[in-house]
């Protein structure tokens, strides 16, 4: 093996212990708090139907519409 062969291999080496290296830190880094969930307000009771049922009133908050349905239990 030649001077240059031991090199470059020592080289290469290097380069790939340095990327598992930094593949390792990483992997292991902890992951970033996530907010806590706030509920959103796109429900709403609006009325009840022959006392059992709740009639809901549903909006996706982005348009103008609404949409109704029956919550039975």
């Amino acid at each position: 093996m030649t001077d240059s062969e031991y090199y470059r291999t020592i080289a290469l080496g290097v380069i790939i212990g340095a990327s598992l290296t930094l593949l390792a830190f990483y992997m292991v880094k902890p992951s970033p708090e996530t907010p806590p969930v706030t509920p959103k307000n796109n429900f709403a009771v609006v009325d009840r139907y022959e006392d059992r049922c709740n009639v809901v009133q549903w909006t996706d908050q982005h348009s103008a519409t609404y949409k109704y349905f029956l919550d039975c239990k």
